[in-house]
């Protein structure tokens, strides 16, 4: 294949969302274990929005590259690939780089499309469906009959969480700040909504299980939700962190870590080592594909932004406002 040039979205020195343009850079090389895939849709993370402001850089290995998941076809094959050939359809996580024509990915990482699913819909699913297995059902643990909160109900994560757990049977609680938000949860699956201007979460999840709490949380909000996710998990209970949309250092009374007996845990997927989402990878083809093929699980789209309006898709995801996942359209499909 002759390289030629790609466009890209480049973040240049970093800062608010209209820094992110249109550029030009050569199409990546696939090293060994890599597929070059032509991208189809790219998918819109918070983890993007904080790299292109400055505070979360790539790892040193990763492409500088704003992007971390995509769907399209391979067009070029790194030395040793065996599990993907010329011209295959897939979704994968990317290290980097998805917000362009062309990103090489990791071959453990990719997953084939979903049957009935197009590629704009798989492109909605690496980051979510990777996030939420790893930190919900390899880190918490969930099983069928538990009660699960996640806050930040409407969003990618969020409604990827609410669905999940519903299918592997859990009871699902979740946080989220409207009531068309609410509705959008309800029909993911969420047993309850709360809105957390108007209601109380902890009296609420309280009220909702006899007293008794839920027994895992994933949050992604952190400051004072820290000391009530505390009081709102059941005896045993688990806390999974994944981000901070408010403070990371804040007090917090801990007594109650050990009267409930309790498990604080977090991660982070992208400093994960490429066989740690080589087996999420693998999991989620088991487990979660058929659920998708069926029909169980499926993403929610707000809204598709050409490549050229990113500074748009990032301005919508930093206000907080949309329902579901903000994709860029790349090659289309």
């Amino acid at each position: 294949m002759t390289m030629t040039p790609m466009n890209y979205v480049a973040h240049g020195a970093g800062g608010a969302p209209d820094i992110l343009k249109l550029a030009q850079t050569s199409v990546p090389t696939p090293g060994p274990g890599e597929v070059l895939v032509k991208v189809a849709y790219a998918g819109v993370n918070r983890p993007d929005c904080l790299q292109r402001s400055g505070r979360y850089p790539p790892p040193p290995s990763a492409s500088p590259i704003l992007g971390l998941e995509a769907s399209g076809h391979v067009v070029a094959l790194g030395e040793g690939v065996t599990r993907w050939k010329m011209g295959d359809a897939l979704c994968g996580l990317a290290n980097g780089g998805a917000y362009a024509e062309y990103v090489c990915l990791p071959e453990g990482q990719c997953l084939p499309i979903p049957q009935g699913m197009s590629l704009l819909q798989a492109a909605a699913l690496p980051e979510n469906y990777f996030t939420v297995w790893t930190n919900v059902f390899q880190r918490g643990h969930l099983k069928a009959g538990e009660s699960f909160l996640v806050h930040g109900g409407s969003s990618g994560i969020g409604l990827t969480a609410i669905q999940l757990a519903k299918a592997f049977g859990a009871r699902v609680f979740c946080t989220v700040g409207n009531a068309d938000k609410v509705q959008a949860c309800v029909k993911a699956g969420a047993n309850v909504a709360i809105n957390y201007k108007t209601q109380d979460f902890v009296a609420e999840v309280m009220n909702a299980s006899a007293q008794q709490g839920v027994n895992i949380i994933l949050d992604m909000v952190g400051g004072d939700y820290m000391q009530r996710n505390l009081q709102a998990l059941a005896v045993d209970g688990r806390l999974v962190q994944i981000a901070f949309l408010q403070p990371s250092k804040t007090e917090v009374d801990w007594i109650g870590l050990m009267v409930k007996r309790l498990t604080f845990t977090g991660s982070t997927l992208r400093p994960r080592t490429a066989a740690d989402k080589a087996q999420m990878a693998k999991e989620l083809h088991e487990q979660v594909w058929p659920l998708l093929e069926k029909g169980q699980c499926q993403p929610v789209i707000h809204q598709v932004f050409d490549l050229a309006e990113a500074a748009q898709a990032h301005a919508l995801m930093e206000s907080s406002t949309h329902i579901g996942k903000i994709m860029l359209k790349v090659a289309g499909g």
